[in-house]
């Protein structure tokens, strides 16, 4: 019998990459998006429409999900979006976006779904997060934040599943050409005293991603936890995704040294 499978965030990005390769690879894919209608046509996969950050639309996508199938194997967490901006330029009602999506949204759609898991007796529970769930740098603390938070939870639901033979994961992509920037939204308070400092940062970050990776090896990492029978909690991808977090963890001088040097590469 085919596998069936979860998707959120499945009309671009790592998500939708995923889900298509994953009905390619013959498994029974079900994707989520805001406006499911708006790409329908043009997917292989079947698209319901789920707003993580709205309880009413969660619990509504939780009926008209068991009525296309009957259990469910795997929910890959891969909804979210980007805030970027230098943590004081932040506005708080931004940064409570970040985490009532990132945070709050996917554990609240876990939560709604594992019910199903613990009578199943089996399941797994992958949630796509990101190298800055385990580092921080400037420009994404409330992003970062939401991301470690994520950390923290699921590893905590991994111990507590383990009994009901639930598999739990997170997967720690560093920076990928996706469209997750462009998508991205933006501080909203600007202050003048940071002016020199964001423009030097905003230059670093375009140099960061024009040398980031295709996010073909986050897919790939994906596809192996879905098949693998005893994943692994922490599954960081791509160039330095092992080592940076090694280096902050060992040796913060080193790491924040390091950063500073390269930041300071593009001082005007």
């Amino acid at each position: 019998m085919k596998k069936k499978i979860l998707v959120t965030g499945a009309s671009s990005g790592f998500g939708l990459l995923l889900a298509k390769e994953l009905h390619k690879r013959g498994y029974n894919v079900i994707g989520t998006s805001r406006n499911p209608d708006k790409n329908q046509s043009s997917l292989p996969f079947k698209m319901l429409a789920l707003d993580i950050t709205d309880d009413k639309s969660i619990k509504s996508f939780r009926k008209q999900l068991f009525t296309e199938i009957k259990q469910l194997d795997v929910l890959i967490n891969n909804a979210g979006f980007y805030l970027s901006g230098l943590a004081e330029e932040t506005t708080i009602t931004q940064g409570k976006q970040q985490f009532e999506t990132n945070f709050w949204g996917t554990v609240m759609l876990t939560n709604e779904l594992l019910p199903y898991f613990r009578n199943q007796r089996f399941g797994k529970i992958v949630t796509v997060g990101s190298i800055m769930g385990l580092i921080s740098l400037p420009g994404g603390a409330y992003y970062a934040a939401s991301k470690h938070a994520l950390e923290g939870y699921f590893k905590a639901l991994r111990f507590e599943l383990n009994e009901f033979n639930i598999k739990v994961s997170m997967v720690e992509p560093m920076w990928s050409k996706t469209n997750i920037v462009t998508n991205s939204k933006v501080a909203e308070n600007k202050i003048s005293d940071y002016d020199e400092y964001r423009t030097t940062l905003e230059d670093y970050t375009k140099d960061l991603l024009s040398k980031s990776e295709e996010p073909t090896a986050v897919v790939e990492t994906l596809l192996k936890l879905v098949e693998n029978e005893s994943p692994k909690f922490n599954n960081p991808v791509g160039k330095g995704s092992s080592l940076f977090p090694a280096i902050q963890y060992f040796s913060f001088k080193t790491f924040e040294n390091s950063i500073i040097k390269n930041i300071n590469k593009f001082k005007k």
